[in-house]
């Protein structure tokens, strides 16, 4: 089994919808970590699971410097975005960890 390992770091900024008070409400950003995990038993032509820099295309340039409510049809939590990332990069993403500050991070593994 093949695994690849790629961080992104992007900024962004974001409000969430929530059924309670929260300061989250209110537009605001951060300086996210998205670690993403890879795994295949073949590799490609090239000898990759998948090239880093399709990676960065298929994540980082949709999402950085952007306000995160307008670019996904989702509630940008940092769940949502461990998904949306996950499902972004296809099968052979296994996991994807979000880290939106050192003491929070959100992680999507892949059911089997």
């Amino acid at each position: 089994m093949f695994e690849l390992i790629k961080k992104i770091e992007i900024s962004a900024a974001h409000s969430l919808s929530l059924d309670y008070e929260s300061k989250c409400t209110h537009t605001h950003g951060h300086n996210w970590e998205i670690t993403v995990f890879l795994q295949s038993r073949t590799l490609n032509q090239n000898g990759m699971i998948m090239d880093f820099s399709e990676i960065k295309r298929k994540v980082k340039e949709p999402l950085d410097h952007q306000n995160l409510n307008d670019v996904l049809n989702i509630n940008p939590t940092a769940e949502n975005i461990a998904k949306w990332v996950c499902d972004t990069l296809g099968e052979k993403c296994k996991r994807v960890e979000v880290k939106e500050s050192c003491n929070n991070t959100a992680i999507y593994t892949r059911d089997e």
